[in-house]
């Protein structure tokens, strides 16, 4: 029987900047995972390194994360690009609205500016006439998530990190966890699974929200910065079974990802040509170059969500030895360092850098 101080069950790119944090602390570190790591969520992530304003405890951890993630602004696997983010305000209501949200995210320590339509076409002349100007905010990045899931793995391992790939986690244990071999690991444990969290831990709710993705063939040049809708944080954060909004990155290899969409209440993996056009449909409103561009694939994914929001990350009260982090919805990636460290901290009995109280998974337990 294996004995860790700590067992992280998960290897998307939360439970592999756990296991990187808790290996660089000198903790011996397991981590499983039964599937590709860098699968599930991650594997249809965005990537993108973005601070939203509507919610201060978000703002506060996502702000704190993006200070962590320069540290892999010159990892080639990473495929880090600081494009900038480029805020789209489609009606005056919207436009005027945008210094409200500059003066919320300059209080959290986010620099933003608001531009003029003039500006916005100098910035982006492929986007559709009419538009009233936006919000730039220009050291905002994109990453590749699964290439640094991969990368933060291996640097765990580096630590002597055991991972034991191709090994399910059927059940919590007093002691720890059992795997689906029979064996048994013994310590506290971390369960960073996404959606397939209440499999193990039934008492936290948590529902999955299905997206879609399209990638390009390569175009570069077309587009300069991720451009987003302004009021793409309504579908983010509302609770619509279905909803979609403009959000177009340019990647370092020249494509194009085209998001997003988001679907309660569905579960097969294939793809649903209705909302995939209704997305795009979207997308062509606000850049209608996109038309005459060869998509190259798409995929759909499943986004972690708790019935209010906002991620579980912390201690499991009902369970001795019990840590859990997941549930980030659209955030997982921006917000993945940022959750480790501060996770880590706690495990440590250090005091963390952000008020972890509206995370606590206590909220919400059945």
């Amino acid at each position: 029987m294996a004995a860790y101080d700590l067992i992280v069950i998960g290897a998307g790119i939360v439970g592999t900047a756990c296991a990187e944090r808790a290996a660089a602390e000198g903790l011996r570190v397991a981590v499983v995972e039964p599937g590709p790591v860098g699968g599930g969520a991650t594997a249809a992530a965005m990537g993108h390194l973005v601070a939203m304003d509507d919610d201060p405890a978000e703002l506060a951890l996502s702000r704190y994360s993006l200070q962590l993630w320069q540290r892999y602004a010159g990892l080639a696997d990473a495929e880090f690009s600081r494009c900038g983010t480029l805020w789209v305000a489609r009606t005056a209501r919207e436009y005027d609205g945008i210094a409200a949200k500059i003066a919320r995210l300059a209080a959290a320590g986010v620099q933003a500016r608001q531009i003029d339509a003039e500006e916005l076409y100098r910035l982006e002349p492929a986007l559709a006439p009419g538009l009233r100007g936006g919000m730039l905010v220009a050291d905002e990045a994109v990453v590749y998530p699964p290439r640094v899931a991969l990368h933060l793995l291996e640097r765990a391992r580096a630590g002597g990190a055991d991972c034991r790939l191709g090994r399910r986690a059927s059940a919590l244990s007093a002691r720890g966890v059992r795997l689906d071999d029979g064996s048994e690991l013994t310590g506290p444990v971390l369960v960073a699974t996404g959606c397939a969290l209440p499999e193990l831990l039934p008492q936290l709710p948590m529902r999955a929200r299905k997206g879609h993705l399209v990638i390009t063939e390569r175009y570069p040049g077309r587009v300069r910065h991720q451009l987003l809708e302004l009021g793409y944080a309504d579908s983010a954060h509302g609770d619509a079974d279905s909803s979609v909004a403009f959000n177009v990155q340019p990647r370092p290899t020249g494509q194009l990802l085209i998001g997003s969409s988001r679907e309660f209440g569905v579960e097969g993996r294939e793809v649903s040509w209705p909302m995939l056009q209704r997305m795009l449909e979207r997308a062509f409103e606000y850049l209608p170059m996109l038309r005459e561009l060869q998509a190259l694939r798409v995929w759909t994914g499943f986004r972690p969500t708790t019935p209010d929001g906002r991620p579980y990350i912390g201690a499991v009260a009902d369970r001795a030895h019990t840590w859990v982090a997941a549930g980030h919805e659209g955030l997982g990636v921006t917000t993945a360092l940022g959750t480790a460290q501060l996770l880590i901290d706690q495990m440590l009995g250090r005091a963390p850098q952000v008020d972890m109280a509206p995370f606590s998974p206590a909220r919400s337990l059945r």
